[in-house]
């Protein structure tokens, strides 16, 4: 019987997620499978909590990685936060500024959205102008749209959330390790993140964290958390405290490949593994350049690690990724919602933020654009 396993070839991953992984976080993903509860289990439970305190730039005790990817770590955030009626306001200039839309109105919220054109940052004059005499539960934004390859003024929003006395409720699945992620500077008081971008472990966690201020609304409910399985309530008690209560069993191996993701991100330290995100994409954008396909954000607005690359006029978008990965064996991403068709999303994240990966795919762009 053949073993579809064997089929599997090493392809360098430049889309925008997975990245590539490192060895020892693939090696920590071998370890033996302890028990959920196992004290030893514990101590590393308690040293990831310590570490994505420390990558995530906060002093908050409930700091922990949800079960699920990314998209856990948001709907984590919407079902614990948000009760019917509650009035949230979400920035929006991308994909995953919708996907907070969908997930608040599905809770029973009332959304209010402000929209800005994709490909562009969110403007602090139109959210200023939002907040004036608005009284919102949430405030939401996306740190790193990974649709379109923008950063958000984070902290200049959180600034302008402060005062209105809203909670500040901000995505950094793709920005965690890539570029400066700082929680308590920003005033945010609910961020998540994945595991599969920045950190190079393998999809299948969400980092998350809740200020004080989130648990107390969180306790303050009148209504029960309408999601089970990602109910804060319950599962603060499995990673807090002396005495741990089961909620549900722990994806406990990835919780051993976030240890050593973490370990590796902290021991090169962030401002290096920044330095080294950003020296990689500036060695992309002068290749390119040379290619004469040019970027698709302006340069003040414009992510290291997710890199939104126009397609040149005639240009096959499917045909030439289709090449990439068969003949080359990488990955690009393609364009998505009104960018579809228009951009290439070219990932330079954790482990593949190297400029020998850099200089391979520029070789092979350049074969296949011919």
């Amino acid at each position: 019987m053949s073993n579809l396993l064997d089929g599997i070839k090493p392809t360098l991953l430049m889309g925008p997620g997975p990245s590539c992984v490192y060895d020892e976080v693939y090696a920590a993903l071998g370890k033996p499978t302890i028990g959920h509860l196992d004290p030893y289990f514990i101590k590393i439970m308690d040293a990831v909590k310590e570490d994505l305190m420390a990558a995530i730039g906060t002093g908050n005790h409930l700091t922990m990685p949800m079960s699920g990817t990314g998209s856990s770590g948001m709907e984590t955030c919407f079902v614990n936060l948000v009760e019917p009626g509650d009035k949230v306001l979400i920035l929006t200039n991308g994909v995953f500024g919708k996907r907070m839309e969908d997930v608040a109105g599905r809770l029973g919220a009332e959304v209010d959205s402000v929209h800005f054109e994709w490909g562009t940052p969110v403007l602090l004059e139109e959210v200023e102008k939002k907040l004036k005499g608005k009284s919102y539960a949430i405030v939401a934004v996306v740190h790193a749209e990974t649709s379109t390859g923008v950063r958000n003024p984070v902290a200049e929003v959180g600034r302008l959330v402060r005062s209105s006395g809203a909670l500040y409720l901000v995505d950094c699945v793709t920005s965690l390790g890539g570029i400066p992620v700082r929680m308590d500077e920003w005033g945010a008081d609910a961020l998540y993140s994945g595991t599969q971008k920045c950190l190079s472990c393998p999809p299948g966690l969400a980092p998350l964290s809740f200020s004080d201020r989130a648990v107390n609304r969180v306790k303050a409910r009148k209504s029960k958390v309408p999601n089970w399985y990602l109910d804060l309530t319950m599962i603060m008690h499995y990673w807090e405290g002396n005495t741990r209560a089961y909620h549900h069993t722990a994806p406990i191996n990835m919780i051993y490949a976030l240890y050593a993701a973490l370990r590796h991100f902290l021991e090169e330290g962030q401002d290096k593994a920044h330095a080294r995100h950003q020296d990689a994409h500036e060695r992309l954008v002068a290749g390119l350049e040379k290619l004469g396909i040019s970027m698709y954000v302006d340069k003040a607005s414009r992510l290291p690690m997710l890199n939104a690359v126009t397609i040149p006029q005639g240009v096959d978008d499917a045909g030439v990724r289709s090449r990439l990965l068969k003949e080359y064996g990488i990955e690009i991403g393609n364009g998505l919602g009104t960018l579809a068709g228009k951009i290439w999303r070219i990932g330079l994240m954790g482990h593949t933020a190297r400029p020998e990966n850099v200089d391979r795919l520029l070789a092979a762009l350049a074969s296949c654009i011919k």
